[in-house]
């Protein structure tokens, strides 16, 4: 007999985009900034925003949850994890998974969430297949859901054009086809946490006026030195997963690269020696760099492009810093 090793697989997937669009010129009404000077940076044309009032990230991420258990006819109470991916929750307690899992009827589920930052959905995935894997659930959701728009300076041209809103969802379960995930590369070094990060608002330094007055709870870049960490580290853990793997470019179907910047996914295809206009698949043009959202949103978006069995390369890099990739077999 045969038997194939359990994997865990993506067995449906969907999206909840907001409605309002963000261009470049709208912003270009705000900062001293242009079309052309944000286009040739960072390869953003625009992004969407959630304007609704009073709600937070898990009014996406609901919406993406509960699209994803339609589509897939999955009942909630089938669901035996929840984990969300999100550096915007809705508040600092209750976790947003827990939130967003009564908001669809998930009852009784594990729920938790997690934040490594841009890197949070392939870290989150990982997670939940390994209770797939191990027979401690059959179906678990990862949520990755950001309202960047809500901890983003408008006053500040270095961000406030980078980031936009979204969620996607996945349903996880174990196949035993030889499709799903195959190996996962995930790694952090704490030398980032002066170069990407939010002042205020935590335990150290909580909310006072003063920390208000100096803007101190919104996202803070240095540039140049997350630029020169992502393209390093986001190359290496690619070209070191497919060389461990013995996987050739021939091989990979399609790169899905954390959306962040345009120059940065050029690196890492061409460290790859993956061909960048066949195999790499970007929309950062449209949706901006959605944190730990971007990866999903993608793969969402090109879903109709996969074949059953497809070799899909996920890598991503975020705040701590944090990065890894993920090597997929597809499965639908």
């Amino acid at each position: 007999m045969n038997l194939q090793k359990t994997r865990a697989a993506i067995t449906a997937i969907d999206a909840y985009i907001p409605p309002y669009v963000l261009t470049n010129e709208e912003i270009s009404s705000m900062v001293d900034t242009t079309d052309e000077w944000i286009m040739t940076r960072v390869g953003i044309h625009e992004r969407h925003i959630l304007k609704e009032k009073e709600v937070g990230m898990s009014y996406m991420a609901e919406r993406a949850v509960r699209g994803l258990l339609k589509k897939s006819n999955t009942s909630p109470a089938e669901i035996g994890a929840l984990i969300c991916s999100t550096v915007t929750p809705d508040m600092v307690f209750p976790a947003s998974a827990t939130i967003i899992a009564g908001k669809c009827g998930i009852e009784n589920a594990m729920s938790f969430d997690m934040n490594v930052g841009c890197a949070g959905f392939i870290h989150a995935f990982k997670t939940a297949s390994l209770y797939v894997e191990s027979g401690f659930c059959k179906k678990a959701i990862v949520v990755s859901s950001e309202m960047m728009s809500s901890i983003v300076d408008y006053t500040d041209r270095n961000t406030c054009p980078l980031f936009g809103d979204g969620a996607a969802a996945v349903l996880v379960e174990a196949r035993t086809d030889g499709t799903g995930l195959q190996d996962a590369i995930l790694r952090s070094d704490g030398a980032g946490d002066k170069y990407l990060y939010m002042v205020a608002g935590g335990s150290r330094f909580p909310a006072t006026h003063e920390t208000i007055d100096k803007r101190q709870h919104y996202v803070y870049q240095d540039g140049k030195n997350v630029f020169k960490w992502a393209v390093e580290k986001m190359a290496d853990v690619s070209a070191e997963m497919m060389e461990r793997n013995n996987l050739s470019p021939n091989d990979v179907a399609y790169l899905l690269p954390h959306q962040a910047n345009l120059r940065i996914i050029d690196a890492v295809a061409n460290r790859m020696g993956i061909n960048k206009e066949e195999k790499v698949l970007v929309n950062i043009e449209m949706f901006g760099n959605t944190s730990s959202a971007t990866i999903p949103i993608l793969m969402w978006d090109n879903q109709h492009k996969f074949k059953k069995g497809d070799n899909l390369i996920l890598s991503s890099f975020g705040a701590g810093f944090a990065w890894g990739s993920l090597w997929l077999k597809w499965t639908m």
